[in-house]
């Protein structure tokens, strides 16, 4: 007998439908799994064998032939146990009725439990955009897919569950939909900007960035405060939409990282690898491709400490994602993107002893050792980065000082401001902030009149600007604007954009 279970299969953050075709023939023999699977699909005749033994089930005893259509796409992981175990209840007669409308996703174990799945918020999406009604999937995973509409979620808790709900003797009741703004719950920050004593200079160029979605530089001697206000930066970032709260559980869905208590991440992401991490780690790849740390960081921060000190190979992995906002890793069994939107923000000491801008200890580097240093980071990556700052030494009567700073509540407040701008502005469009301008966009939303026109004419002409320069110039301009609530660029924005470029570019 002949059945047919609707499945898929996970290719970077899309997917791809896989149909579990299951054929019992007439010899004795066992079960034979075809369709390019790999040996955690194999491993699964004996998961789902055991599977159906413990959830009084039988498992046919002729051959039984599966094919994971279409032939020609590599299956991976446990995900097809569930599909799989009712192919075979079907085909062999011991369940009935039609399960066209029907999508099967999870991972089986040896007593007909069901695991936790990676992937089923994409897999759920997916399942919804081809038109199924309702999908089955692990009880342990329902509250990851429960807030995609349309699509009815059943939550199985084991096989033998299952098989009741299908045979219509105990159905499965459905997950309640889950209203977005319930999760969206107030966040607890252990930093704050309040307690960053001076600094008020860099916290404003901060206060840009997170406006505009910009790349931060600090550099400055050791000690100065450039960590401590790189991880403040998420206190004063705009709290995400559903769309963007979406695009980043996908990510961590498929990666494998959903926290069990929180299965959908409403926090912008901030991730903070070591300098010794590979270029795998920080852009993504394996033999099968999962997303990297710019990745994992799409829609929020990625603060790389000590720049200077990672690999420079690694740090030119950065260059189009900075520029494109998605990464590309090819491989010999086909090209997969990944998201990679996301603000840098590195600091930096001006040279190995890291006094080199400090007015009170001396520099004991060479000059020769400086250049070395400094050129550890290539001119097109630092052309990337908008906003270039100075964090120098704090003095002893600002820091023991008891009157606090402004609060981030109250900074983040003006960055939501802003973003709301540029949320009207990129209505129609596929971007949601000025950095995601693209270079005719610029000169559709960045107009400036003669005046500002000749002040950036000269200070490219001066400081040797690059074309990426000038429209970055331009981009974190009308940011600078938006905060201070001006329909227009004027002059003093432009100004105050340039005075965050590096004297020289390269």
């Amino acid at each position: 007998m002949f059945s047919k279970i609707n499945s898929c299969a996970v290719v970077g953050l899309d997917c791809k439908r896989v149909e579990i075709e299951v054929d019992t023939g007439h010899g004795m023999g066992g079960m034979i799994i075809v369709g390019l699977p790999d040996a955690a699909v194999q491993e699964s005749k004996e998961r789902v064998r055991s599977a159906l033994k413990n959830s009084d089930a039988s498992f046919p005893s002729r051959t039984t032939v599966i094919n994971l259509a279409p032939a020609d796409i590599k299956k991976e992981g446990p995900a097809y146990d569930l599909p799989i175990a009712i192919g075979l209840l079907k085909s062999s007669g011991q369940i009935h009725g039609e399960l066209n409308d029907s999508f099967f996703v999870g991972e089986l174990a040896l007593d007909g439990t069901l695991r936790h799945t990676n992937g089923i918020l994409p897999i759920t999406i997916f399942a919804r955009e081809k038109g199924f009604k309702e999908i089955y999937l692990p009880k342990i995973n329902a509250y990851e897919a429960n807030l995609i509409e349309g699509i009815k979620i059943i939550p199985v808790d084991s096989l033998k569950q299952l098989i009741s709900h299908l045979r219509g003797v105990e159905k499965i009741k459905p997950v309640d939909p889950q209203d977005f703004s319930e999760l969206s719950e107030k966040e607890n920050f252990e930093v704050d900007m309040a307690y960053v004593k001076g600094q008020e200079h860099v916290k404003r160029a901060l206060e840009i960035a997170a406006s505009g979605g910009h790349n931060v530089l600090m550099s400055g001697p050791p000690g100065t405060g450039k960590t401590m206000l790189a991880r403040t930066i998420p206190t004063i970032l705009p709290r995400m939409s559903k769309e963007e709260s979406l695009e980043v559980t996908k990510i961590y869905s498929i990666a494998g990282m959903l926290p069990s208590d929180k299965p959908f991440i409403t926090a912008r992401p901030f991730r903070s690898p070591h300098h010794s991490a590979s270029a795998v780690s920080l852009v993504g790849g394996g033999k099968f491709p999962r997303p990297g740390e710019i990745s994992l960081a799409h829609r929020g921060v990625l603060f790389l400490d000590e720049l200077p000190e990672f690999p420079r190979t690694v740090l030119e992995n950065l260059r189009q994602p900075l520029e494109d906002g998605v990464v590309t890793i090819s491989r010999a069994q086909g090209t997969l993107a990944f998201p990679s939107k996301f603000s840098l923000v590195a600091s930096m000491n001006p040279c190995p002893c890291g006094y080199l801008s400090d007015p009170e200890i001396e520099c004991t580097c060479s000059p020769t050792q400086i250049i070395k240093y400094q050129k550890r980071i290539s001119g097109p990556l630092l052309d990337r980065i908008d906003l270039h700052i100075e964090v120098p030494r704090i003095k002893f009567e600002k820091l023991s000082a008891e009157e606090l700073s402004e609060s981030s509540e109250n900074i983040r407040q003006r960055v939501e401001t802003a973003r709301e701008i540029q949320n009207r502005r990129f209505k129609d469009k596929k971007i949601v902030s000025n950095s995601e301008m693209n270079s005719k966009q610029v000169r559709e939303y960045c107009q400036i009149d003669s005046q500002t026109l000749d002040l950036l004419k000269n200070a490219i002409s001066q400081f040797q600007l690059s074309t990426r320069a000038y429209y970055r110039i331009l981009k974190l301009a009308r940011t600078i604007s938006d905060l201070n609530n001006s329909a227009e660029i004027k002059t003093p924005h432009v100004a105050e954009a340039l005075q965050y470029r590096p004297r020289t570019d390269v």
